[in-house]
């Protein structure tokens, strides 16, 4: 019995003895006299189980059955769902098993069942918050993430990613081995293809995103700064860069990591996903699950993204752009290597010695750019060099049979295989993959 209940046992006892009145007793327990002379007649009858209420001993009609309770901690100690918080669980029961069941409910099954969140909350420390944008579309704040998504995997990937300021929303994310120049650029092509273009990017500090001597030319202006491939791909489509001072003023974007790297790698498993293929191929769609369950309403219904010219190439935007100068020929070097600008329609408006732009991407390999104008290159194989005779040895020549010229040879074939072949990838790899400014 309760406290609660052995305090009215003994006013009624009380009162059966004669101690109490029954408007005494009743004013004790807050009840009419009538109940008190039936509380009375009850005790005298059947003993302390007359203070009990009839219905406590009962389950309530809607109280889950052992069998059920049963199944959701089996499967809580399961190996998919062992790594998953208690909020995340509670939605995969609905997802996966059609079990519906409030917070509060699983939240007492497992902890009877001595099982605790995985996810730690720390103790929480007072700050200022900053006022969300008003619309969205005017502020992206960006990042990337190494964290071990496999399980069983033991490997660090990175995810970069962004979430609008104003409404919470993520634009995009994507997977790469490590925070990479290639991550951001197919970031931001989802986000452009989903949502538009932004009119500004909250990101740190990193060379990707701005060159290190920005900071050392406020002080000393003859300091030159140069854009990144990054920064100038953001002038082009018109996106102000905002560099941010600590991961506090980012405070979105690093709670969104927080949640996705205690939910996605439980997603992965149950999936089955264990490689980056896949799991870019499973972000792409997840994003607007978890939309629609965090992401709010804006201020300002009005969007400030706006649409990508359909003029423009994309492809032609999101890539490295580096000068070159053309020979004679139609020739350059970039990278080790020799291309030729491939016979065309326009191919002869490109003057000797020009100045170019050499755009290089995995979407379409290297191409060059001449007043707006791309065109596409092909492997130049230069020919071997004749060794120069000994001084005092004359060695006879014979009468060519065509003018020298005729036996340059040029790969001319617009696919490039073999070991050319494999040379380009790893020089992509290399530029993409491993450059960091």
């Amino acid at each position: 019995m309760t406290r609660k209940q052995l305090n009215k046992l003994d006013i009624i006892n009380k009162a059966n003895a004669g101690f109490l009145t029954v408007a005494e007793a009743a004013s004790a327990l807050g009840l009419s006299e009538r109940q008190v002379q039936r509380l009375k007649k009850e005790v005298r009858e059947l003993g302390p189980a007359a203070v009990v209420h009839k219905n406590s001993l009962l389950s309530a009609h809607n109280a889950l059955s052992s069998e059920i309770i049963d199944k959701i901690v089996s499967l809580k100690k399961s190996d998919p769902y062992e790594a998953a918080n208690f909020c995340h669980f509670r939605e995969i029961l609905s997802e996966h098993h059609d079990i519906e069941i409030s917070y509060s409910t699983l939240h007492g099954i497992l902890s009877n069942a001595d099982i605790k969140s995985p996810k730690k909350r720390r103790r929480f420390k007072p700050h200022r918050r900053r006022k969300r944008r008003p619309q969205a579309g005017l502020l992206l704040q960006v990042d990337a993430t190494p964290f071990t998504w496999f399980k069983g995997d033991g490997k660090k990937y990175s995810i970069h990613g962004a979430i609008d300021d104003a409404t919470g929303q993520i634009t995009a994310l994507y997977m790469c081995k490590n925070e990479c120049l290639h991550g951001y650029f197919e970031m931001l092509r989802r986000t452009i293809r989903n949502y538009g273009i932004p009119m500004s990017l909250y990101a740190d500090r990193h060379t990707i995103f701005q060159s290190p001597n920005k900071e050392k030319a406020v002080i000393d202006p003859s300091i030159r700064v140069n854009d990144t491939q990054l920064g100038r791909c953001l002038r082009e489509l018109s996106i102000e860069l905002i560099p941010a001072r600590s991961p506090q003023a980012k405070g979105r974007i690093e709670r969104l990591w927080g949640t996705l790297q205690s939910r996605l790698p439980v997603e992965f498993s149950i999936r089955g996903i264990s490689t980056i293929d896949e799991a870019n191929e499973f972000l792409e769609t997840y994003i607007y699950a978890y939309n629609s369950q965090f992401a709010v309403e804006p201020s300002l219904s009005d969007s400030m993204f706006h649409k990508f010219s359909e003029e423009m190439n994309l492809d032609y935007v999101l890539c490295v752009k580096e000068s070159r100068t053309v020979d004679t020929g139609g020739v350059f070097s970039f990278h080790s290597k020799s291309f030729k600008v491939e016979d065309g329609a326009y191919s002869a408006m490109i003057p000797p010695n020009a100045k170019c732009q050499i755009l290089t991407s995995p979407k379409f390999g290297v191409k060059l750019q001449y007043r707006g104008i791309v065109f596409n290159v092909l492997n130049y194989v230069p020919p071997k060099r004749k060794p120069s005779p000994k001084k005092g040895l004359l060695i006879p020549h014979g009468v060519a049979e065509s003018p020298p010229y005729k036996h340059a040879e040029f790969l001319y074939t617009s696919r490039i295989e073999g070991e050319t072949y494999i040379e380009i990838l790893s020089m992509l790899e290399d530029i993409f993959l491993k450059k960091m400014a």
